[in-house]
């Protein structure tokens, strides 16, 4: 099982603030990026990320086993804060599905990452090889996806999507990681779109539609 001392969040939008507030339930320190205001003149660079981990907190159903577990999440935003990443063992990446934005952001992970960190998108469809084909050999050895779904702390799925360039050991243990530490029931799906449930779920809107037995 994948030993994590402290993960990191990049997105804080209401996937990424959830799955931020279930690794705190896991009692793992957390550090919970997103975009700084645009303002050159901007006195709070972190004003975004604070405002949507506030309504992060009011969610319902709530996202925290025990309220002070948000005491373990500390804020930030990508200018300045992305080489905190030497720090974490975990980085899952839950920012919105665009590839470019993906890769502008995981750009900046492998500048700053620490060695051996693993390295994760909850993306919910983009091939997991095409987010890491810009990067390094172990950048991608240590690239996974990582699929939660919303919301994380209670839907007990998850898909982990390993790319034939991942580590076969890395995405065992990350699987044992998510299993014992965060009690999800892990699926090993293949990297194609949309994954397992997302793809059979596509198929059964298609077929109602069509009529199809």
């Amino acid at each position: 099982m994948l030993n994590i001392g402290k993960a990191a969040v990049l997105g804080a939008g209401t996937m990424g603030a959830a799955i931020a507030a279930h690794l705190s339930n896991a009692g793992i320190p957390t550090l919970l990026l997103d975009i700084a205001p645009r303002e050159d003149d901007a006195k709070d660079k972190n004003s975004i990320v604070k405002s949507l981990w506030e309504a992060a907190k009011k969610l319902k159903p709530a996202p925290f086993m025990l309220a002070e577990n948000a005491g373990l999440i500390s804020l930030g935003n990508f200018d300045e804060d992305m080489p905190k990443l030497k720090d974490c063992d975990f980085v899952i990446e839950a920012v919105v599905e665009r590839l470019d934005i993906k890769h502008s952001i995981f750009a900046e992970v492998e500048k700053h990452r620490k060695a051996g960190s693993v390295i994760a998108s909850n993306t919910s469809g983009i091939p997991i090889a095409s987010i890491a084909e810009p990067f390094s050999d172990d950048f991608k050895k240590h690239f996974v996806g990582v699929h939660f779904f919303n919301p994380p702390r209670y839907m007990k799925l998850v898909e982990v999507i390993p790319t034939a360039d991942t580590d076969g050991e890395i995405a065992c243990a990350l699987s044992g990681f998510l299993d014992v530490r965060l009690g999800k029931g892990v699926v090993p799906a293949k990297d194609r779109p949309n994954f397992i449930a997302n793809r059979v779920g596509v198929y059964s809107i298609m077929a109602g539609f069509c009529g199809v037995g």
